[in-house]
């Protein structure tokens, strides 16, 4: 998928295989944001270098990589004939069983940073794009919404007040009083940070795929993958950047809460990852609304919309 992308946007690496990437980009320009991220790190985030492209539109780019690849994403209106459908996420092309169609984007959340997601405690209440991991990590993917026209330095800044929209269904006399008691943390000078990230990415779109309506079959599999961070030329292309950092902290969990355990998970020799998502096909797929068993608890009230695909499978996930 890098290489695809690669020998779209960044021409001179592909013609000539002996210039690495500093060097084919040699025309590259310095970011105007200004980051405070802390420790040695800050001047190299404050004047990060943007590499120069071609300057392809977000459409143009999803073009090209479906003539390279065989198929990309396209968002339309869903195919499910529920008023709440909404938009729907789409392959245009055709892809074989196990192929990693599309990556879920957005900031990604280890256990000892749950209070700064915006919303904290409900963080789902006015935020239908989180996701999270077997590992606990949360990814919201609301801040990156459909991504860009350029590639930029970005933060994960976006401009939805979460708190300011009013929640879903009715709200009890607890909820409101966990909502006065428990805002989310403010973002202090550590937890500052930013990567330089491919906006036009067409893999990008994971946080649109719907759950399968009555009767058909999710064609889709969520499936966790840790991206290393050593492999540095292909890090733009991945459309997630961790909040707090890269720094990993060492949490115990104690039934459905987790505790600081600790100094850093980061032990000599070991190396860095993101813990990210991608959707994997489940079987051959041509030109389709693509479907994912989102496996809603049975234990807690489901939207009017949602359809069981396995009651016994979701049955487990919750025990």
């Amino acid at each position: 998928m890098c290489q695809a992308m690669d020998s779209i946007l960044c021409p001179d690496t592909i013609n000539d295989p002996s210039k690495g990437p500093s060097e084919a980009h040699n025309h590259s320009q310095r970011s105007g944001l200004s980051f405070a991220v802390g420790g040695a790190a800050s001047a190299n985030k404050q004047s990060a270098i943007i590499p120069a492209t071609r300057p392809l539109t977000r459409a143009e780019l999803s073009k090209k990589f479906r003539d390279h690849f065989g198929y990309t994403l396209d968002i339309g209106p869903s195919g499910i004939p529920h008023k709440d459908a909404g938009q729907g996420l789409f392959l245009s092309g055709q892809a074989n069983a196990g192929a990693v169609l599309a990556i879920y984007p957005g900031v990604i959340y280890s256990p000892a940073y749950y209070r700064y997601i915006p919303g904290y405690p409900r963080i789902d209440v006015c935020n239908n794009y989180l996701i999270t991991r077997y590992d606990g990590t949360i990814i919201d993917a609301k801040p990156w919404c459909f991504g860009g026209e350029t590639r930029a330095l970005w933060d994960g800044s976006d401009l939805v007040d979460y708190n300011a929209m009013a929640p879903k269904g009715s709200e009890n006399n607890s909820d409101r009083v966990w909502r006065m008691l428990s805002k989310p943390l403010e973002k202090g000078v550590r937890e500052n940070f930013g990567e330089v990230l491919e906006r036009r990415n067409p893999l990008a779109f994971g946080h649109f795929a719907n759950h399968p309506p009555k009767g058909s079959s999710p064609n889709v599999m969520i499936c966790p993958y840790d991206f290393p961070l050593t492999e540095k030329d292909m890090r733009v292309y991945i459309p997630n950047i961790t909040f707090g950092g890269q720094e990993t902290i060492r949490m115990k969990r104690f039934g459905s809460f987790y505790f600081k355990s600790g100094g850093s998970d980061n032990q000599a020799g070991d190396s860095l990852v993101l813990k990210t998502l991608v959707l994997v096909s489940t079987r051959s797929i041509c030109d389709e609304e693509l479907f994912l068993n989102y496996r809603y608890s049975n234990s807690k009230r489901r939207p009017e919309w949602y359809s069981p695909v396995d009651e016994e499978e979701d049955k487990r996930r919750w025990s």
